[in-house]
């Protein structure tokens, strides 16, 4: 753009009037980049930021980091021997009560893992069935867990 003088005097005008750079823009008929380009380059005074930080329409002050201190680390030292805590001679074994033990079934690379139920609940459990070969899940949750591309596209028609 050719800066004239007649934009020039234009432009002044609009920013002391306070106009934003957007509809000084606007209202010339040129790019907000342009306005603040030439703005700048006339060493017309700064705006204050549209942004508004509180109620009053002051600026929060940004916190300052402190400057970053190294710390040397401290010499190694041997570790202490580890010794054998004595027993209680006669102390009785101690079990857990009934309701707090419960028996999970086991898991291994051959059973269905497809989790049933809340997890932390008494009810949780995985299916345990017998898992397809090569995939962790039995035949009915490997279809829920697998769904071929195509059949997704057809199912959003």
């Amino acid at each position: 753009m050719d800066w004239t003088t007649e934009a020039i005097e234009q432009l002044r005008g609009l920013w002391a009037e306070g106009h934003s750079t957007a509809e000084i823009g606007r209202r010339m008929g040129v790019s907000k980049n342009a306005v603040v380009g030439k703005a700048h380059r006339l060493n017309l005074p700064a705006r204050p930021s549209p942004i508004r930080r509180e109620a009053e329409g002051q600026a929060t002050p940004r916190p300052v980091a402190a400057p970053r201190r190294t710390v040397a680390a401290p010499p190694l030292r041997e570790p202490a021997p580890l010794r054998r805590p004595e027993a209680p001679a006669a102390a009785a074994p101690v079990t857990p009560p009934a309701a707090v033990v419960r028996p999970f079934p086991r898991v291994s690379a051959r059973t269905c893992c497809w989790p049933i139920g809340e997890p932390g609940t008494p009810e949780f459990r995985f299916c345990a069935a017998e898992a397809m070969p090569s995939k962790p899940y039995c035949t009915e949750h490997a279809a829920v867990a697998y769904v071929r591309v195509r059949d997704r596209r057809e199912d959003a028609a």
